[in-house]
């Protein structure tokens, strides 16, 4: 595959997304090709069966090769699931030498003393998103390197996840005949997609609305502060009608798309859809009314639960309050008269989100819904990440070239901190290679 080329495989509960960008030479990205299945096999996030997670991967895959004329080889892979969880933690490390400037290798040092952290059996930590340092006793410092001090303290946002989960995931990219190019936090993918600098800055939290899961990242300062995975999505509010209304899924997913409405006022008491009946039966009608009150209950329900993250992350507090509001975006913002209800519930100025933030300008309709929004961002995040091993090889052979040259005193290139995903998607290769 070309060098500037990166494909997101997005594995949701409800479809299975790959697409192909590249970034083109005004640095914003074009989409070469999509392909989407039917995802059979994953439930709330988390791959339940293997063989048809593999399947629906290859269809996707198959269908975006065709789309875009040309091989797919490796892809970076989002992860969400209601086994990812978040917390808060304070580290700090006691430098040898305080008349030595703070440099990358103190930080790494700090990040990967986190890493040491005890967790659940299980568990694994998935990120470690530094918030802000403090040294020798001086808080609110934001880029510690370069300065001196003895003492280097920092808070935490650590992300933590089943290794199994993880695993499997890998597994079911590897027997595609993919390799694993990346692994990527669902919810920082569609934040990358949707968000503006500008809201990240004034504090913003991106609600990502998918079948099976709703994920939340909140960022403040430009740097994220909260991520939780919450066990719900629209599949749930399908499921509700289903029940409610005694028709099958298929039916139900129609209605909801059609004619569904979080707010149950509009709606006057004569609108009735009527829906065949199944083989010979009468036909049912349900009245748009009862439709949207079922569909009220649920989404009250679940961005009450979003909610109740957003002030657990400390939003009521006048210093962490999140001026730019909600983002609403996944394929479940697209349900009418959401934005009104989340305004209502919240007292947050809300917006739909779409993945358009740097999609060149004459992108496709279809690919800026909100649906792609964490498709979009795996494939801005696996550019990046080329980015970045472009630059470590060109800086590794500058040093070789240096060394040939002794001659010249030269100055130690200087070292990229590699992400700590970056070294899990090693590790989850490693992994799945000695195991077979």
């Amino acid at each position: 595959m070309e060098q500037n080329l990166a494909v997101g495989l997005d594995i949701g509960t409800t479809k299975i997304v790959a697409m192909i960008g590249r970034k083109n030479e005004y640095g914003k990205v074009e989409i070469l090709g999509i392909g989407k299945s039917k995802s059979l096999g994953v439930h709330r996030g988390v791959v339940n069966n293997i063989t048809q997670t593999i399947q629906s991967i290859q269809q996707a895959v198959q269908e975006a090769e065709v789309s875009a004329d040309m091989k797919i080889d490796g892809v970076t892979v989002g992860i969400a699931g209601q086994h990812i969880r978040s917390l808060q933690h304070s580290d700090y490390i006691t430098r040898p030498n305080s008349e030595n400037v703070i440099d990358d290798n103190d930080i790494d040092r700090l990040i990967n003393q986190v890493h040491k952290l005890v967790m659940l059996p299980g568990e694994e930590i998935i990120h470690v998103l530094p918030q802000e340092y403090k040294v020798d006793g001086q808080g609110e410092i934001k880029e510690p390197i370069g300065m001196y001090g003895g003492r280097l303290e920092a808070n935490f946002h650590v992300v933590v996840g089943q290794v199994s989960s993880i695993r499997n995931i890998g597994r079911c990219v590897q027997s595609s005949g993919l390799s694993l190019e990346g692994i990527t936090l669902e919810p920082l993918a569609s934040a990358n997609a949707v968000l503006s600098q500008e809201e990240k800055e004034a504090g913003v939290a991106l609600i990502d609305i998918g079948g099976g899961t709703t994920d939340l990242a909140i960022f403040r300062d430009g740097i994220i502060r909260h991520t939780a995975v919450i066990p719900f999505g629209g599949n749930v509010i399908t499921e509700d009608i289903k029940e409610g209304c005694s028709i099958i899924e298929k039916q139900a997913e129609l209605l909801k798309i059609k004619f569904g409405s979080a707010w149950p006022g509009e709606n006057k008491d004569n609108e009735i859809v009527s829906i065949p009946g199944l083989r010979g039966r009468e036909p049912k009608e349900i009245t748009l009314k009862n439709l949207s009150k079922i569909i009220h209950a649920r989404v009250v329900e679940i961005i009450e639960q979003v909610y109740v993250e957003i002030k657990n992350y400390g939003h009521e507090e006048q210093k962490k309050k999140l001026i730019a509001g909600i983002v609403l975006t996944g394929g479940g913002s697209q349900l009418k008269h959401l934005k009104q209800l989340v305004e209502y519930i919240t007292g947050m100025d809300t917006r739909i989100g779409y993945p358009n933030e740097h999609l060149a300008g004459d992108s496709d309709e279809d690919i800026t819904s909100p649906l792609y929004a964490t498709a979009v961002g795996l494939v801005l995040d696996g550019l990046k990440r080329q980015e970045r091993r472009k630059k470590e090889a060109i800086e590794a052979e500058v040093q070789e070239n240096n060394l040939v040259d002794e001659t010249e005193s030269q100055e130690p290139p200087v070292k990229q901190r590699r992400s700590f995903l970056d070294k899990l998607t090693e590790r989850v290769k490693d992994f799945l290679d000695n195991a077979e």
